[in-house]
């Protein structure tokens, strides 16, 4: 007999397939698994209890990652089990800012391969190597080219490592089946010296070509999965700026694809602004917004809260002119050289200046975002600025790892003496001050594309819009309680994620409906068609239904 054509030491072998000491004697003995295994058959409880035992034993976070990547490559059930039994506290160590050390350190940690590794060596061969993939039914391809990872710029190959995890989090968080996903490294090189002199570095050992020669392997890679897989929908991920604003706006009218740094991070981040006017008792228009950054993910934020206002009644060009730009080389106005086209709608006029400080008390914005990667770039004289321009001052820290946030809560709330709106990209702890305890939320976009990669699963939509992020944000945002918000947490509790996203996957496909972009019949009840969607990390008996 056979699980999915396999049995014996293939079963074992098979991390979809295995469940190590939890066979039963049925399934032990219709499998040829006598004597492979333990002479026992244990639950997915006790086996979780084991699981964590090695974890507590882990030094570092690190440590931990490496163990639970360990497990996936092994028993992919328990994998999911153990991070989805307490999100909180496996989010950080499966992803952010776990992630980004991983990520410096991935020819080092290497054990075995995960997802896919597309060379640009491979030009004109790209549709016949994806059809390795054992899987012929992929839904979601995770893709990045390592050109900007994190904070952490360019990784080259290490950045393998983000889509890996991305897609962990599309299961872990809104219960994608893990079997329709595929994570890939788009290979271009890397201009990272370090890793090119690396011996253990893991990618081609060239420097990054010109942005033509790259642009037309994208189209090559984007044009075979149509082809090869063809209800797939390409999330572009951690690509550099200006690569990440053009290669979505080159396939989002013709492909379904969306990028989570442009708008991923723009829906998680309105999110925040959502809740931040409610605890001011405002609305969304009556804000001025400050961006330190203008890369992909600042002007994506930038366009989809402009989209935002406008579905609230106001002109693009009266939204657009609410947002300023701050970069490394000062505030974007029209006498700016050098400017992207993207970055151009926002060069409103003013003076030049490179002092933020400056900017903050001519413009008097009511919330600053940082974007910036620059660990600390929010100091105190910006943060006491801002406190005496605004009786409630937003300050949204979102640059990550840790590191590179702008600033920490407890610099927020000291230095605005307790006004302070903040919010940060990585999640920080509690902070207590003068006789109050604060609540710092984290904008991470795990609260927002697992949801629409549910929605876009579920209704197997045909494109990706700028308008399933805002529905997203605002979902999230409506479920953030009354007596949190009081505390100043801009968004829901990690610990009960999977609910949180149903439901906003469930806001999310009912406007993918609405849109006319859904490819299947739509549901009577909205949730509960999410619901039978959603993976649970169990294991399925399978001795009754192993054929010979």
């Amino acid at each position: 007999m056979a699980m999915n054509g396999k049995s014996g030491v293939e079963v074992l072998r098979d991390p979809s397939l295995n469940k190590s000491t939890a066979f039963s004697e049925a399934e032990k003995r219709a499998l040829g698994l006598i004597g492979l295994v333990p002479d026992v058959t244990e639950t997915e409880d006790l086996q979780l209890r084991r699981v964590n035992l090695q974890l507590a034993e882990k030094p570092t976070d690190l440590e931990r990652y490496i163990y639970l990547i360990n497990l996936l490559d092994h028993n992919e059930t328990l994998f999911y089990r153990t991070i989805m039994s307490d999100p909180a506290r496996f989010l950080p160590i499966v992803y952010d800012p776990t992630i980004g050390e991983a990520c410096l350190k991935f020819g080092h940690i290497y054990r075995q391969p995960r997802g896919m590794y597309l060379s640009m060596t491979r030009r004109g061969q790209v549709r016949d190597i994806l059809k390795n993939w054992p899987q012929k039914d992929v839904r979601f391809i995770c893709v990045t080219d390592g050109g900007r990872i994190l904070g952490l710029g360019d990784l080259g190959a290490n950045g393998a490592g983000i889509p890996i995890g991305k897609l962990q989090l599309y299961t872990a968080c809104a219960g994608v089946p893990p079997q329709y996903l595929l994570p890939m490294y788009l290979d271009a090189g890397t201009n990272n010296e370090q890793y090119l002199h690396d011996p253990l570095y893991l990618g081609m050992r060239k420097t990054r070509p010109s942005t033509e020669e790259l642009y037309s392997f994208v189209d090559e890679f984007v044009e075979a999965v149509q082809e090869v897989f063809p209800r797939c929908c390409i999330h572009f991920e951690d690509w550099t700026g200006a690569d990440a604003v053009h290669l979505l706006k080159r396939y989002r009218d013709k492909y379904c694809v969306y990028n989570d740094d442009v708008q991923g991070t723009a829906g998680i981040t309105l999110t925040g602004m959502i809740n931040a006017t409610k605890i001011k008792g405002t609305k969304l228009k009556d804000e001025k917004y400050l961006f330190l950054g203008a890369g992909s993910a600042g002007i994506g934020l930038a366009d989809l809260l402009c989209s935002a206002l406008v579905a609230q009644g106001i002109s693009l060009k009266d939204a657009q002119s609410r947002v300023y730009m701050f970069d490394i080389n000062g505030l974007i106005e029209p006498s700016r050289t050098g400017l992207f086209d993207f970055q151009k709608p926002y060069a409103h006029p003013h003076a030049p200046t490179r002092n933020f400080v400056a900017a903050i008390e001519s413009i008097k914005p009511t919330t600053i975002i940082g974007v910036s990667t620059v660990g600390g770039a929010f100091n105190q004289k910006i943060v006491e600025a801002m406190a005496r321009i605004n009786e409630r001052p937003v300050i949204l820290a979102l640059s990550n790892p840790t590191e590179h946030a702008e600033c920490t809560p407890e610099q927020a709330y000291t230095w605005s003496n307790g006004k302070a709106i903040y919010a940060a990209g990585v999640q920080f702890p509690p902070v207590h001050y003068n006789g109050q305890t604060f609540l710092p939320g984290q904008a991470n976009n795990f609260y927002i594309f697992p949801a629409i990669g549910m929605a876009i699963f579920a209704t197997q939509a045909k494109r990706v819009t700028d308008e399933m992020f805002i529905e997203a944000g605002q979902a999230v945002a409506d479920q953030v309680p009354a007596d949190l918000l009081k505390q100043g947490l801009l968004y829901p509790l990690q610990s009960n994620i999977l609910e949180t996203e149903v439901q906003t996957a469930a806001r999310v496909a009912k406007l993918v409906f609405d849109s006319g972009l859904a490819c299947v019949k739509r549901p009577a009840d909205m949730v509960a068609f999410i619901r039978r969607h959603v993976y649970s990390p169990e294991y399925r008996e399978e001795a009754a239904s192993t054929a010979a």
